[in-house]
Parts: C-alpha cells; structure tokens; sequence
C-alpha cells in the first residue's frame, strides 16, 4: 500500500493516476476542504485528515509499505514543509516502511536564508538521510503545471508578467515526468537512496516562455517586465502586517532572483536511471490544452 500525501495537488493527482494504472493500493492524504472525486473514482483509497496534526499522520502510515510526500507548505513551511515530514518519516520508521520518496525543490541545499520554503525541504532532507530509511530525493526545478493557469490567462489577454531579469534560466519539469520518477523510485534501485535534480530537457531563459505560449496560441505576447524591487516592495508593505506572508514572498522572492535549471549530465542522469524521454515544455501545455 502506498500512501501519498498532497494527493490532491498538481504532482500528488498524477502520481495516484500512475499508481493506480498499474493498479496499485493507494491511499491519499487529503484535506476536507480538498477536491478528491478523481481520487476515489480512480480507486484509491481516501484518507482524511490534517498533516498539522501527529494523531491523523500516525493513522495514515498504518498498514503503508511506501510513502511519497508530495504536499506543499501552504504558506506555512514550519508546520508542512517541516514538522509533518519529520512526523511521517518517523512513523515510517515504527511502520516499518520500505522507501519513502520526498518530492524536494532544486536550490534547497544552497542556504536560502529568506527562503523558508528551501530551508524547510533541507533540514528534511538531511533528516531522511540519516533516518535510515531507503529514500529517493527528487528536488525539481519549476513545474510545467504550474504555467497553466498562466498559460489560460496568456490565450485570453495575450498578456504575460515577467518579473525581474528576463535572461535567468530555468529547466522546468514535466509534472508528469516527475510523477512517474517518484512512483519508478520504490522499485528502481538505481534511484534507491539517491538524491536526483529534476529538470525539462532543455534549458530555457525566462523569455522564452511567453514566446512558446505566442506559438502554441497563436498571438503575440505583450511582455510586461517589472523590476524585482517591485516585489520587495510588497514584502515590507506585507511585512507590516503579517509576518508568515512576509517569509512566503520571500521564498518568491527567491524563486524569481535566482537560477533553477538542471545541467546536460544531470538530465542524462535522469533519463539513463528513469528510461524516459523527458518531455519539452511547450509539449506538455500542447497536451494539457
């Protein structure tokens, strides 16, 4: 039985819809509040609860051989990022659990210090490392799927807002791919206690983006291109008045002053472990259209 938490979640949906095509037991995590039709009509089963709270996580580790942890902060990176991947790694443990994947973020190990998010995801990693659990660390570059909505307000208003330098570079990941390389890793003992940057296959520069949007829809793209200081700005406006916003726009903040793209070994290091074709942006939003 596998447990996936954020199963609900962009990366948490795909790899449920993975597992369960190879007909898997799957359990997933999920909110209440959260949408988990697709979920149990895909025939996983749904577990309940809140990952702020030891009790819920206790109970949905019993019975579980593999975990993949895919939820994200929701703006809160000590209580989600941390403390609930400590808790599952540790009834992982008592459970006697077999692998346990941790979907990461590239750039967590450089010491982002106002970046709570990557410090969060590092201080697990190091944890898992020396839990003695076999593990795989996936730490993705930006995710594909996270430019839809982007990508549907583009194809409306032929507008797209680039913050900060627009030559920075990225490798953004096929959600997709990086579902199938957390599933692949509890069974590839190439990927067995390893820790994997995850990227497209190309390396692209921020520009580059509005401009694959303007092929795939067919229109030209008016590029607005604000400086970083801009969300500065906005830091020390949201600062004044909450201070977990605060550290949220720092780690944006982070995200858009710096480079997260993976090197040609590296992507070859994924596509030789993994034996796939890493599939292009710009693929991805023609097939999600």
């Amino acid at each position: 039985m596998f447990l996936v938490t954020g199963a609900s979640g962009d990366i948490g949906q795909r790899v449920v819809r993975i597992l369960r095509q190879k007909e898997a037991p799957v359990r997933s995590f999920v909110r209440l509040n959260s949408r988990y039709g697709e979920l149990e009509n895909r025939g996983s089963e749904i577990f309940i609860g809140d990952l702020i709270e030891p009790k819920d996580i206790s109970k949905a580790c019993l019975g579980i051989k593999y975990i993949i942890s895919a939820h994200g902060s929701g703006g809160d990176a000590l209580a989600l990022d941390y403390r609930a991947n400590i808790e599952l790694i540790d009834r992982a443990l008592e459970s006697g659990v077999e692998h346990f994947v941790f979907i990461s973020v590239l750039g967590a190990d450089r010491g982002y210090e106002d970046a709570p998010v990557f410090k969060a995801k590092r201080a697990v990693e190091k944890y898992l490392q020396s839990s003695g659990l076999n593990y795989t660390i996936l730490r993705p570059a930006g995710l594909s799927s996270n430019l839809l909505p982007l990508a549907a307000r583009f194809q409306q208003t032929g507008i797209y807002l680039l913050i900060g330098d627009s030559k920075s570079r990225t490798s953004i990941v096929s959600t997709d791919d990086l579902a199938w390389m957390a599933v692949d890793s509890v069974s590839n003992t190439a990927a067995c206690n390893q820790i994997f940057a995850v990227g497209g296959p190309e390396i692209l520069q921020r520009a580059d983006i509005p401009q694959i949007f303007s092929r795939i829809y067919q229109r030209e793209a008016i590029i607005i291109n604000p400086p970083l200081v801009v969300v500065d700005g906005v830091r020390a406006a949201v600062g004044l008045f909450n201070s977990e916003a605060e550290k949220a726009v720092g780690t944006f903040r982070t995200l858009l002053n710096n480079e997260f793209f993976c090197t040609p070994a590296e992507i070859e290091r994924l596509e030789q472990v993994f034996k796939l074709k890493l599939e292009t942006l710009e693929h991805f939003l023609r097939r999600e259209q």
